[in-house]
């Protein structure tokens, strides 16, 4: 396998990069172009805000988090490009990212995660103390997850701790306490977040192999259906008990109904060999966060 795209290819990813402008790189290289991962990074927030009873009467708050989600997914996504910069140029699907094909350089990956980062800090100061702190302990968990692929079959264990991670930030800004409920909510996000990206690392399920990558698609391999289906009931499971500990009446099943039958549509279609089948379930998952937060929003808001 060769490490870069091919020197016989006229338009190399390398070469459009450079006739895109100055700003595109940088706009890939946080994947702002790919909505998806901050839809995925927000959607915890707004859960943990909507189920503290905040969905309507802290809209602004919402909003700020939708912004630092924006930001941070970007930081996110720039500091695992230069963590992985090497890995990237060896896989198939990655190899033209900005800083795998030396379309921008490492220095320059540093000082727009500098940007990006700062932002994210004007989001952290609009927040109360309580859901500040809370956020920084992210910090921690978010610096290792690059590493967790190379010393675990279960990096997507560690991406469900980091990307679940705003449903404890927003209920602590609205609520300002840590309880059960917003421990159930994050535990059954962390599942979620496991269901759907092992579905999305059965694109690189080959190359992964190859070159020593190690992920859940991989460990559960012909059981990857039955797999991801557990995760996502166990998910369930956990926001339902979360939901009935607010409001303790039917409607903590009925309001999750909507996100069951979407969760259960992924699994049950899943063609675990098709790599564009994968990607569409994956991204399926903006819908489903969704419908969880107005899950959320009816029993928090008819709660509060």
């Amino acid at each position: 396998m060769t490490t870069s795209p091919p020197d016989a290819l006229p338009d190399t990813e390398h070469e459009r990069l450079a006739r895109s402008g100055f700003l595109r790189p940088y706009i890939l290289l946080a994947r702002l172009d790919r909505p998806i991962g901050w839809w995925l990074l927000f959607w915890p927030c707004a859960w943990g805000v909507a189920l503290a009873g905040g969905a309507f009467a802290r809209f602004d708050l919402i909003l700020y988090m939708l912004l630092g989600a924006v930001a941070m997914r970007g930081a996110g996504c720039v500091y695992n490009d230069i963590v992985d910069r090497d890995l990237d140029a060896q896989v198939e699907r990655t190899r033209g990212r900005p800083l795998a094909s030396g379309a921008v350089s490492l220095k320059a990956a540093w000082a727009w995660l500098l940007i990006l980062c700062a932002i994210g800090f004007i989001v952290l100061l609009q927040l109360p103390l309580l859901a500040a702190e809370v956020a920084l302990v992210s910090l921690v968990f978010v610096a290792a997850y690059p590493f967790m692929k190379r010393i675990t079959w279960w990096p997507q264990a560690w991406l469900g701790i980091v990307f679940s991670w705003g449903a404890l930030v927003g209920w602590a800004a609205v609520a300002r306490e840590l309880s059960l409920p917003m421990a159930l909510l994050y535990l059954g996000t962390i599942s979620w977040v496991i269901g759907y990206d092992t579905i999305y690392a059965l694109q690189d399920r080959e190359d992964d192999a190859l070159i020593g990558i190690r992920s859940s698609a991989l460990r559960l391999g012909r059981y990857v259906r039955l797999g991801v289906a557990g995760f996502y009931l166990l998910a369930l499971i956990l926001w339902s008990w979360a939901i009935w500990l607010i409001r303790p009446e039917p409607l903590a099943f009925v309001a999750l109904a909507p996100a069951a039958l979407q969760l259960g549509w992924q699994v049950a279609t899943l063609r675990p060999d098709d790599g564009a089948d994968a990607l569409y379930k994956f991204r399926s998952n903006r819908f489903a966060g969704l419908l969880v937060f107005l899950a959320c929003a009816t029993v928090g808001t008819g709660a509060s």
